[in-house]
């Protein structure tokens, strides 16, 4: 980094990166819009005509809180998180734990993955993603020079991956577990592992999934309705199938908004896991196009961020923000690709625009430090230029 001579004032910056909170907003913004287009019917349906808002109602309720602990954690340095660590992770374990507790942990639809905070619902799952960057970030950090060695190195993670994806799995919810596997793999690779050692552990990975969806024929049925929805379209395809229609029906520009025929109770879950079907039906190609620009937009931020950490020397950083990226990427991919019918069904919801109350706080959270980041960095290379 070069200093500026000291005749020529330092070049002035903003205090943070305009085009991550702009994409961050935008999707906010859609998200909201298509919630309550994708649920008035179902609030209809559960709570009267004059209810038709509840869950937009609930969702930006949860938005604000998610914003408000935002806030709060963009005060937070970096040096703290990274000190905080092993707590947050604690109690991120301890939280999958507790769900599984009876009477603790609240089932919904053969799934115990809440637990019932009498107004809400918690999804520890969503937080132990944030929690799993954090923990993956220091550990590399922490064992930079054991990272070549499989005992020294990986060992250690991979007992503790283990433990969370057997939590996960007890839930049962194998989304999260595949995200959260899918996550610390990717800062392990990012933080400078070993290839060989790494194409190993992904190799036996691989085989350990393959291993689960045959071990349980409800994730085989998964997949083999994601493979030919329409060889069973009332059954174990009905969903995709559904999906699929109100894909074709949005054509280029769509139906209009508002004017989703699929919504009316032919696609379960439309305000939560396939809400970008709802939103391809009623703003066709074009704006699915849109969605996918701002997602890739808000990626790039996140990266350039990472590497930016990484030339002013804070690693943890780096590969926080970089883990944060991958997250956000790596669950909207997987979402799209569900409801594109690309990819079986894994209940993931699309981040910033599907409905939740877990999901739209931890993103909320999690997109604050990277903001945190993008701070730290522009305040160090003042420093520099000064």
């Amino acid at each position: 980094m070069a200093y500026a001579p000291h005749n020529q004032k330092p070049r002035v910056m903003s205090n943070f990166d305009h085009a991550l909170v702009w994409f961050t907003l935008l999707l906010l913004s859609i998200g909201l819009v298509m919630i309550y287009s994708a649920s008035i019917a179902i609030a209809e349906a559960q709570f009267g005509a004059d209810r038709a808002g509840h869950y937009l109602v609930r969702h930006s309720i949860y938005l604000a809180v998610g914003l408000m602990l935002g806030f709060i954690a963009f005060q937070v340095p970096m040096q703290i998180w990274r000190k905080g660590v092993s707590y947050l992770f604690l109690i991120s374990v301890s939280l999958l734990v507790l769900v599984l507790v009876p009477g603790i942990g609240h089932e919904v639809n053969g799934s115990q993955r809440w637990i019932s905070l009498l107004v809400v619902n918690l999804q520890p799952s969503e937080f132990m993603k944030f929690a799993m960057i954090l923990y993956a970030a220091d550990y590399v950090n922490r064992k930079a020079e054991d990272l070549s060695f499989l005992l020294k190195g990986f060992l250690p993670i991979t007992i503790v991956l283990a433990i969370v994806g057997f939590l996960l799995l007890l839930e049962p919810d194998f989304g999260a577990f595949f995200v959260v596997t899918a996550l610390a793999m990717s800062i392990l690779f990012l933080g400078g592992v070993s290839l060989k050692i790494f194409i190993g552990l992904i190799s036996i990975l691989a085989a350990g999934l393959y291993g689960l969806i045959l071990s349980s024929p409800y994730r085989l049925d998964r997949v083999v309705a994601f493979m030919d929805p329409w060889a069973d379209p009332y059954g174990k395809g009905y969903q995709l199938s559904h999906a699929l229609i109100a894909f074709g029906r949005g054509e280029w520009l769509g139906v209009g908004l508002g004017g989703s025929v699929e919504k009316l109770f032919y696609l379960p879950e439309a305000h939560t896991d396939f809400i970008l079907s709802v939103l391809a039906e009623e703003l066709g190609f074009v704006g699915v196009t849109i969605v996918v620009i701002l997602f890739a937009g808000l990626i790039r931020r996140a990266f350039v961020i990472g590497r930016l950490a990484a030339k002013l020397d804070m690693p943890f950083s780096a590969l926080v923000a970089q883990g944060i990226g991958v997250w956000i990427g790596l669950q909207a991919v997987i979402n799209m690709g569900v409801n594109m019918g690309v990819l079986p069904t894994k209940g993931l919801t699309l981040p910033l625009l599907s409905f939740g109350g877990s999901s739209i706080t931890a993103i909320c959270i999690a997109l604050a430090v990277l903001l945190r980041i993008d701070w730290e960095n522009r305040q160090r290379l003042r420093g520099l230029t000064v």
